[in-house]
């Protein structure tokens, strides 16, 4: 009988006894394996925490008691025990469960994240409110993936150690955020478990309880006693106790009998205070075990193997960037690669292999990222900061502050922009056209195809005018052919693809493909369209823009960015202060609403963004024109 399939919440738990929660561990495991090889999603983090999560619902009274989830990617354990169980295989699918802890799906799921190093902040925010109604409940942040190396963690743990708000922190300990972790914060944390002085007087303290004759279980309870007081002596927990949190551990993450007695002290004990529990990354499937950082985030895998169900076709917008980058190093000296946790993302990982010394990862610190890239530009070098678009948007003021205000080259990258699917609603690349638009001394890209990425990439690291951006969608490219020199475009020029009369139509980036598909049938329709690739968002091609205001009046324009404030904004504003105000407009777009998770295809279908609706709804907008009606201008 499958014990998991008897946990409808966590109550079920508590009357479980030891062996039953392990193999409660094992099915669990099983069952991530049994749907993620389908469905893909985040494994490995969830497969290293299934212990902690049992001990977690075992010990403490969800929802009632507040479980707040850092980087929650690592909560599909918790899901699965909190009564998801049989919705589990919906998983990031269109109309399932989220990948990540989510108010609105569930009452035990206090606070939801998509991004690291919240988990800590918002809990001191669950235990002032608590504090304030006088309730006496408990509040845990997990915190781990590598959310430790981000700077919000320990503004949180600041904020903590100045309270003496009853508050438990749980470090999950695994060496890794999505590749390995990097920093002096993580050697320190290394140092936890490698101290020579604490393992050589570790072992001697138990030769010699060994050597007492009839040990008994109270000479047993002492030698774990003075072995956990050895623990706190030498191993570095004095930076948490110098915040003011007291600390514990490390422990072993994947002993529940363990994890539960520490958690039931803790329970009890006031104050702030922190368990550091050590885990592996993947624990139970031996490919995720091995290769932690591709399983991190998977696609569908065989369950045997772990071999990766393959794709045929074109290369990816990602690794076709990260050859180019190497080759760009290559031709100039000056040339660095800055990443924040995310090499094989971004494509950073090839740059790394080939020139470990042009190579950066800051960890998970975009701001950090932001700011060292902006001092290596004021020396005299060419760094590219290579961060996922959702991910920017955390060093939204150093790139104001320190990058465009002293018009420094700065070349940011970014991966994900528009939407990345499956993720959701926190990685969707939805606002960078929006958020950088608006900075003075700033150039925005969008290629239209894996081969004018290469040539906006070679733009960008020429461009000496201040800093310049390239946003890129997480998708294969168009199968083009890429130029074996590439060159550099004019800055603020925009493409035209086709010629026609009845209406101009410009796209950038992943949406031009869409819009020649639209064309096509608008023109088996009797209606023809000029069809451009704009390139720029900022400069736009204010001339030819004009030019087909004055010729056509009527101008259409689709992005893959939330409409307010982006690409379809800037024509707009051109429009208005050109006194080009009679011309007829449509400006399509992701909605002013944040998108759920699906599939690529099919959000951009019920967003009516696919190329049937961008013709239909161009169709319709042109039999406003011709009947004289306003246009409403843009979306929802």
């Amino acid at each position: 009988m499958s014990l998991l399939n008897t946990i409808q919440s966590p109550e079920d738990l508590k009357a479980l006894s030891q062996e039953e929660l392990e193999q409660l561990a094992w099915e669990i495991r099983e069952r991530l394996i049994e749907v993620l090889c389908v469905t893909g999603g985040h494994l490995a983090p969830n497969l290293g925490i299934v212990e902690l999560t049992i001990a977690l619902h075992v010990v403490f009274d969800s929802p009632r008691d507040k479980i707040i989830w850092d980087v929650s990617h690592q909560s599909y354990v918790h899901k699965l025990l909190t009564g998801r169980r049989d919705n589990f295989s919906t998983i990031r699918q269109h109309g399932g469960l989220s990948g990540y802890t989510s108010r609105t799906e569930s009452e035990y799921d206090p606070f939801g994240a998509g991004h690291a190093s919240t988990a800590i902040s918002a809990a001191v925010g669950f235990a002032r409110a608590r504090d304030h109604r006088g309730e006496d409940h408990c509040v845990i942040a997990v915190v781990g993936d590598g959310a430790m190396t981000g700077g919000l963690a320990y503004e949180g743990l600041n904020n903590v150690g100045a309270s003496d708000s009853d508050l438990l922190i749980i470090l999950n300990d695994n060496d890794m955020s999505i590749a390995p972790n990097v920093g002096a914060i993580h050697e320190y944390f290394t140092t936890a478990i490698s101290n020579p002085l604490y393992n050589k007087v570790k072992d001697q303290l138990w030769e010699i309880i060994r050597k007492v004759p009839a040990v008994g279980r109270p000479a047993l309870s002492l030698g774990h006693k003075m072995e956990e007081s050895l623990k706190n002596l030498l191993v570095p927990g004095i930076i948490f106790e110098r915040l003011g949190i007291r600390y514990f551990g490390p422990v072993d993450g994947h002993d529940i009998e363990g994890l539960v007695r520490h958690l039931c002290h803790l329970k009890n004990l006031k104050g702030p205070k922190m368990l550091h529990i050590k885990t592996k990354k993947g624990k139970g499937f031996e490919p995720a075990e091995k290769d932690a950082t591709s399983f991190h985030g998977t696609g569908a895998f065989d369950k045997i193997t772990g071999e990766w169900k393959k794709r045929d076709g074109p290369s990816t917008y990602t690794s076709v960037f990260g050859r180019a980058l190497v080759e760009e190093c290559r031709r100039d000296g000056r040339i660095v690669g800055i990443t924040a946790a995310m090499p094989p993302g971004t494509g950073l990982d090839m740059l790394a292999k080939e020139m470990p010394e042009r190579f950066y990862d800051v960890g998970i610190a975009e701001a950090h990222a932001v700011c060292f890239a902006a001092g290596l530009a004021a020396d005299g070098m060419k760094p590219v900061c290579a961060i996922y678009s959702t991910f920017l948007q955390r060093a939204f003021d150093q790139i104001i502050h320190d990058v465009a205000l002293q018009k420094l080259n700065v070349f940011f990258c970014m991966d994900r922009g528009g939407l990345v699917g499956d993720d959701g609603p926190t990685h969707h690349g939805a606002f960078d056209l929006s958020y950088l638009r608006c900075v003075p001394n700033i150039v925005i890209m969008v290629p239209k195809d894996e081969n004018e990425l290469v040539l906006m990439l070679r733009t960008g690291l020429t461009y000496d005018d201040g800093p310049i951006a390239m946003r890129y969608p997480r998708a294969v490219g168009e199968g083009v052919e890429i130029d074996s020199e590439p060159r550099e475009l004019p800055i603020g020029v925009g493409e035209v693809l086709r010629e026609g009369g009845d209406v101009a139509i410009l796209a950038v980036g992943r949406m031009v493909s869409y819009v020649r598909k639209a064309v096509e049938r608008l023109s088996r329709k009797g209606i023809e369209a000029t069809a451009v690739n704009a390139r720029f968002v900022k400069p736009i091609d204010e001339e030819l823009i004009g030019r087909l205001a004055d010729e056509i009046g009527a101008i259409v324009t689709v992005e893959e960015n939330n409409i307010r404030g982006g690409f379809g904004t800037a024509v707009l504003e051109f429009l208005s202060y050109s006194g080009r105000t009679s011309v007829s407009t449509l400006t399509l777009g992701l909605p002013d609403a944040f998108v759920t998770h699906g599939q690529i295809d099919q959000l951009m279908l019920e967003l009516e963004l696919d190329p049937e609706s961008i013709s239909h709804r161009i169709e319709s907008f042109l039999k406003e024109v011709k009947a004289g009606l306003q246009p409403v201008r843009g979306v929802r």
